[in-house]
């Protein structure tokens, strides 16, 4: 197939593009830069500079390249992890969540593509009622007024119209792997990242390698629907958080009241450490076939940090 990968050189994006090309697709990748067009080339793809947040330069991309199947990674974190202030980190990734799912999915309509895959979001921001692991049946929790508030709202605004476009939502868990969490470990080895309260708050977590493989098969299957594309083992803070440490060879992390880290860090450590639930794959290990390379974050974390 032609398969337009767009965001082709995020922490997803490219991973997705060397697995098509490595199986025998054709891939059509985006950047926002030209000076990563280079890096596109080499892994073997057709580079293209495109704007998300331009509905021309999408439509001019996607009708030129005139793909199969349209595969939205389009994400953009500039700078430090600010959970404190989400709603301003997550400021240029919510507009290409809604804005930029808009202007994908009319081109891709234009176009005749066939089939759409998008990224979402699933780690620790299921309903926060009854258990602690969630499904795809289950509702996610939208967490209106606070700072986690805009990121959601966009999440919900790109799933509703993926799948009102008869396309595939991928739920990513939290992400881990090479580049993909260094602001966490350093903050561990300065003692600057505390577990908070209980810690009872689940988190689902994900290698980026097995994100690009389950999105991969997600391509190839032309599959509808949302998918938790997480770990087997969802996990409280209170476990997840000291094992981190240690892979990473620093000291235990310091505990602090909820009431004191929502002073420091804000509202959403807080839900996240205390409040988070967790998914699972059952869903996408099911129907999709994928198989793990890191089942847990326990094998990840060691691998990643040994």
């Amino acid at each position: 197939m032609r398969v337009f990968v767009a965001g082709g050189t995020g922490m997803i994006g490219r991973r997705v593009v060397s697995r098509l090309l490595a199986r025998g697709h054709s891939v059509i990748a985006t950047t926002t830069s030209s000076a990563k067009l280079a890096q596109l080339q080499r892994l073997g793809a057709e580079p293209v500079v495109m704007d998300g947040l331009d509905a021309a330069s999408v439509g001019e991309a996607v009708a030129t390249a005139q793909p199969d199947v349209l595969v939205h990674q389009m994400t953009s974190l500039a700078g430090k992890a600010d959970i404190r202030h989400m709603d301003r980190w997550f400021a240029t990734t919510n507009r290409l969540r809604t804005e930029g799912t808009d202007h994908l999915l009319a081109a891709a309509q234009a176009a005749g593509v066939s089939h759409f895959v998008a990224q979402s979001h699933a780690s620790w921001n299921g309903i926060a009622e009854g258990g602690w692991v969630k499904t795809e049946d289950d509702p996610l929790a939208w967490h209106d007024g606070t700072a986690a508030g805009d990121a959601m709202a966009a999440i919900r605004y790109l799933e509703d119209a993926v799948l009102t476009a008869g396309g595939a939502v991928l739920r990513y868990g939290a992400l881990y792997g090479p580049g993909a969490m260094d602001d966490q470990v350093e903050l561990l080895r300065r003692r600057r990242y505390p577990l908070v309260g209980s810690g009872a708050g689940h988190t689902s977590w994900v290698h980026v390698d097995d994100a690009a493989s389950a999105t991969v098969l997600a391509v190839e299957q032309k599959v509808m629907g949302v998918f938790n594309v997480v770990d087997d083992e969802p996990a409280p803070a209170k476990e997840w958080l000291p094992y981190l440490a240690t892979s990473a060879g620093a000291s235990p992390p310091m505990r602090v009241p909820a009431w004191l880290a929502r002073l420091l860090a804000g509202d959403v450590a807080v839900l996240m450490m205390e409040q988070g639930r967790g998914f699972s794959n059952g869903k996408a290990k099911r129907e999709l076939g994928w198989e793990l390379r890191y089942p847990s974050w326990r094998q990840g974390f060691r691998k990643e940090l040994a």
